[in-house]
């Protein structure tokens, strides 16, 4: 099935990304699989991670609308966030940050990097936030256009039927790295969190015809609810840009089972698979996604229900939200360097 014609679109990403095979943990797994890192946490440097590819689209419908400030919202440690206030330091467009938590003291990770592109930011206690959120975002919205600077709103995650064009095109890009390299993986793994990276996978391989099965692994919320947000992101996109597709044709898989005690919550175990993959292979994840996600990938193939010649996880960045969490990494260094 050919791709509808594409929308307005920025360059911003550094593309193609690399697919690597992670030898030594496939060695050390045993059991013939071979897994397979496609690094989207270098799509740039500090912009690193899935976030640039989505904005690449999005942030491209509100210059094309005429706005020159984007209002968007996420954790005090959102990936999200930081991408945005970056691009939009780079664009030279106005960015305002509607955060969910509590200002610390001192910023570290993901906040210092937004504060340091001069983003506006409030704060909001999570109970408020996620109660109201819709209707900060638009209050944000007003006090921009009341004063002279029209304003584009990007959801959560810019995960939307505009943010799915990111991931729809790096299924393409996967595509190309299975031909070239000669191999066809069964399973393509993904973090999952506001559920846009996984619509554009699932949607892209359907459309491209991969063999690939799509997992997102959650790391907040449950499989009914990332079933749900994939299956509306696509009617968007569907009713934006292809509106005879049907959704219910997609078939949406979700490893369930990892998010342990909450969002961005991880336990010695998942700091232990961060520090192991640091440790053998130099790549770095981190506890809110990749570490999750990861962690999740490895113990389902252990256990035998994620089986196949090539596994590939997509690696979608994160890093910077490590250094808020270094306490919790410490006991796993102690372990690995006693």
């Amino acid at each position: 099935m050919s791709l509808p014609p594409l929308p307005p679109r920025l360059a911003l990403a550094q593309l193609p990304t690399p697919l690597q095979p992670l030898n030594r943990l496939s060695e050390w797994l045993g059991g013939g699989t071979r897994i397979w890192v496609k690094r989207d946490d270098l799509t740039g440097s500090v912009l690193s991670g899935n976030k640039v590819r989505k904005l690449e689209f999005t942030l491209a419908q509100a210059m094309e609308e005429g706005c020159d400030t984007i209002i968007t919202c996420g954790g005090v440690q959102s990936n999200h966030c930081r991408a945005t206030a970056l691009l939009c330091a780079q664009l030279g467009l106005r960015c305002h940050l509607v955060l969910r938590g509590t200002e610390p003291e001192v910023a570290d990770g993901n906040l210092l990097l937004d504060q340091l592109a001069g983003a506006s930011i409030e704060f909001h206690p999570a109970r408020h936030y996620q109660q109201n959120l819709d209707s900060l975002l638009e209050s944000a919205r007003q006090r921009s256009s009341d004063s002279g600077h029209p304003a584009f709103i990007i959801p959560t995650g810019a995960s939307d039927g505009i943010g799915v064009w990111g991931y729809l095109l790096a299924a393409r890009e996967l595509q190309n790295d299975f031909e070239r390299l000669g191999i066809a993986p069964e399973h393509i793994v993904c973090a999952t969190g506001s559920g846009g990276t996984q619509a554009g996978l699932t949607l892209g391989a359907h459309l491209l015809g991969l063999k690939s099965q799509v997992w997102g692994v959650n790391v907040c919320d449950d499989e009914a609810w990332f079933l749900n947000k994939v299956n509306q992101d696509v009617s968007d996109w569907s009713q934006r840009y292809q509106p005879d597709f049907d959704p219910a044709r997609l078939n949406t898989r979700v490893i369930d089972g990892y998010v342990g005690a909450g969002y961005a919550i991880a336990d010695a175990a998942i700091f232990e698979t961060i520090s192991l993959l640091a440790r053998m292979e130099g790549l770095v994840l981190d506890p809110v996604y990749t570490g999750k996600a990861f962690h999740g990938m490895i113990a389902e193939h252990r256990a035998g229900r994620l089986q196949g010649k090539h596994i590939v996880f997509v690696h979608t960045g994160g890093t910077f939200g490590l250094f808020p969490q270094r306490d919790q990494l410490a006991p796993a260094l102690k372990i690995n360097n006693p």
